[in-house]
């Protein structure tokens, strides 16, 4: 007769069994609500967006002082031409040779280069004042999408301008040549960089067509309403701001480049500047500067160019020019 067996089967079943009921312990308390609640990741708020997010976010230029306190220019003061100053400028746009030279290199290269081409102008008792003029509205030979015959260059580029100018204690001064729009009109679309304490405005009649008119081929013509109703805007922004004293120039090689000139109004929020740019030898610029100059309406600025001009005037000689200049600016 065959031995019998025990039964194996009954320690194998508690064991199952015991696998079970911890089995069924960790599900309850992985989903105990007091578990979920220490595990739940906080949503990103409205305010700071995930990195996905392309909505675009606006980055203040620079930043601006308190609203309690009056900006100052570089060098300190609120007034352009204040202790005797004299500017100098480089003109140009940025990333290209193109329109001058300030877009040779980058601005900080540049802004050496300035720093070397001013410092001949300095005289005792005359502090010199450096100056970044960027044309940021181009006037082009044909009508665009928008029919204007100009176009504005990226806002980026006029932020490393900005950017540059506070590094290195410079005036950034926007340039507009406006084609067949008007310079209110292109104006507006620069006031987030105008409204910096640093920030100033140039108006290139040159540039400035009439309908039918093409840039190049023509030389341009402003009214001084339009001016006026330029600058009176720019003024109420550093008013609205409480801004130091803005530059605000206007630059002319013609007599009827700006029409009726007599009737372009001060504003004492704005350093207001005729700035005359005839290029060639010294005597035809000279002759320039004479047809053109209001010095009993404008502080006198006037141009030199490195390409154009035959026998380059030197420092001592635009010192000596009479109405005295007291802004020149190298393209």
């Amino acid at each position: 007769m065959t031995e019998r067996q025990p039964d194996q089967r009954g320690p194998v079943l508690f064991l199952v069994l015991l696998v079970m009921i911890g089995l069924i312990v960790i599900a309850w308390g992985v989903n105990h609500p007091s578990v979920i609640e220490d595990r739940v990741v906080p949503a990103p708020s409205v305010a700071e967006p995930s990195p996905s997010v392309t909505a675009p976010v606006e980055t203040p230029a620079v930043e601006r002082p308190p609203a309690s306190t009056t900006a100052t220019l570089p060098g300190g003061g609120t007034k352009v031409f204040e202790g005797n100053r004299f500017l100098v400028a480089y003109y140009g746009t940025g990333q290209t040779p193109a329109l001058g030279v300030l877009g040779e290199t980058d601005p900080d290269t540049m802004d050496k280069r300035l720093h070397r081409a001013a410092r001949p102008f300095r005289q005792p008792g005359q502090p010199l004042r450096h100056v970044y003029e960027l044309i940021v509205t181009i006037a082009d030979g044909y009508p665009g999408r928008d029919g204007d015959y100009s176009h504005d260059i990226p806002r980026s580029e006029v932020v490393r301008y900005i950017r540059a100018a506070h590094r290195n204690n410079a005036l950034l001064l926007l340039d507009l040549q406006p084609g067949r729009s008007t310079f209110p009109e292109v104006a507006r679309r620069w006031e987030w960089a105008l409204r910096d304490p640093w920030v100033g405005l140039a108006l290139d009649p040159e540039w400035r067509m009439r309908p039918h008119q093409v840039p190049a081929h023509t030389v341009g013509q402003v009214r001084a309403e339009e001016v006026n109703r330029t600058s009176a805007w720019l003024t109420r922004i550093v008013r609205q701001d409480d801004l130091p004293q803005k530059l605000f120039v206007l630059h002319q090689f013609r007599t009827d480049m700006v029409e009726r000139i007599a009737t372009v109004r001060r504003h004492p929020e704005l350093a207001m500047v005729q700035h005359v740019d005839g290029f060639g030898t010294p005597r035809q610029k000279l002759a320039t500067y004479h047809a053109v100059a209001k010095p009993r309406q404008f502080t006198m600025g006037f141009k030199l160019f490195y390409d154009e001009d035959v026998r380059r005037m030197r420092s001592r000689a635009v010192h000596a020019v009479r109405p005295k200049v007291r802004f020149v600016s190298f393209q």
